[in-house]
C-alpha cells in the first residue's frame, strides 16, 4: 500500500474508548459521540498502520483486532455494517509476548496470526558493535535540535558508552547523548557529559581522569568482554564523530565478508539506510580500501 501512514502507540488507548478509537464509531454511538469517527484502521486504508507497543492492548479487545486482521474489515461502534479495509498492519513491542501468552495476557491465536512474519531485533546489549554508529547518528540530530556543532567525542566517552548494558535500550541511548549534546563544550563530548548512571554502570576504571589525556598518542584498550569488537585501541584519543561510523560500517562488512544483508542485520538498521551510509560516506566493495584518519 502507497497510502497514509498511520501510527498508534497502544499504551495511550483508553480502555473504555479503545475499540472506538481503533474502529470508529457512528454518531450517538455512546454519550459524548457527538460526531462519527472512522478510527485507525479505517484512517489507514489504502496504506500502513503501524501497532507500536501491541503488547499494551487490552485483552478484551484482542479477540475483535483478529477478527478485523482475518476478515480485513472493521465494525464501528454503534453500527451494524462493516467497512472492508486494505491496509499492511505492522505491530512491534518490547514485551515477551510468547510469555504473555502463556501468562493469559495476550491471545495465543492473535499472537500466532501476527507473528507469521515477525523479525526480532536483539537489546541493544546484544549487539554492541552498532553502538558507535548510534553515538554518531543521535548526535548529528541533537546538533540539529540544539544548534550545536559537537564534532568529536573522547575515546573514553566512547569506552563507557560501549561497555553500558542499556537497559533501557535504544531510548535511553537517545537520551544519553541528547545529555551529553547539552553539556559539551568546545564541541567535543567527554565522560563527564554522560550521564552519571551511565558513567557508573560501566565499572571505576573508567572514571580514571588519565584517560581523557593522551600519553604516547594512542587510547587504552578496550574493556574486556565490553567493548564491541571493534578496534578502537589503535586509534588516538579523540574520534571525529564521521570517523566512528565509518570505522563501525567498515567493521560490520569485515565481520560479514561484505554480504550487506547480514551487515545490515548486524548493526540493527534496514538495508536501504546502510546503502545511505555507505554512499555517504564513500564506502564501496571493498571496505579494506578505506582509510580513516582520526584526529587527536
Amino acid at each position: 500500500p502507497n497510502g497514509p501512514f498511520v501510527t498508534l502507540n497502544c499504551s495511550n488507548l483508553v480502555e473504555s474508548l479503545a475499540e472506538s478509537q481503533l474502529f470508529g464509531h457512528i454518531r450517538g454511538a455512546f454519550t459524548d459521540a457527538r460526531d462519527e469517527s472512522q478510527g485507525y484502521f479505517r484512517s489507514a486504508n489504502g496504506g500502513t498502520l503501524f501497532l507500536d507497543e501491541i503488547g499494551e492492548l487490552p485483552l478484551k479487545l484482542q479477540p475483535k483486532l483478529l477478527r478485523s486482521v482475518e476478515t480485513h474489515e472493521v465494525q464501528p461502534v454503534g453500527s451494524s455494517h462493516c467497512y472492508k479495509v486494505n491496509l499492511r498492519l505492522v505491530a512491534a513491542t518490547n514485551r515477551d509476548l510468547r510469555a504473555m501468552v502463556k501468562a493469559g495476557t495476550f491471545r495465543d491465536d492473535l499472537y500466532f496470526r501476527m507473528s507469521a512474519a515477525a523479525i526480532f531485533i536483539p537489546p541493544l546489549r546484544e549487539r554492541r558493535e552498532a553502538i558507535p554508529a548510534f553515538i554518531g547518528y543521535f548526535i548529528e540530530q541533537y546538533n540539529h535540535l540544539f544548534n550545536k556543532s559537537v564534532s568529536e567525542i573522547s575515546r573514553a566517552a566512547i569506552d563507557v558508552l560501549c561497555a553500558y548494558q542499556w537497559p533501557g535500550n535504544v531510548r535511553e541511548i537517545s537520551n544519553a547523548i541528547e545529555s551529553a549534546v547539552i553539556l559539551s563544550e568546545n564541541n567535543r563530548i567527554v565522560v563527564t557529559d554522560l550521564p552519571e548512571q551511565v558513567v557508573d554502570g560501566t565499572g571505576a576504571e573508567l572514571l580514571n581522569p588519565h584517560r581523557e589525556q593522551p600519553t604516547n598518542g594512542h587510547g587504552p584498550a578496550p574493556i574486556a568482554n565490553h567493548a564491541p569488537q571493534i578496534d578502537f585501541a589503535s586509534e588516538p584519543l579523540g574520534f571525529l564523530l564521521d570517523d566512528v561510523i565509518k570505522k563501525t560500517l567498515v567493521r560490520s562488512l569485515e565481520e560479514t565478508e561484505g554480504n550487506r544483508r547480514r551487515a545490515a542485520n548486524l548493526l540493527g538498521v534496514s538495508r536501504s539506510t546502510l546503502y545511505r551510509m555507505l554512499t555517504r560516506y564513500g564506502i564501496g566493495e571493498n571496505p579494506h580500501r578505506l582509510s580513516i584518519q582520526p584526529t587527536l
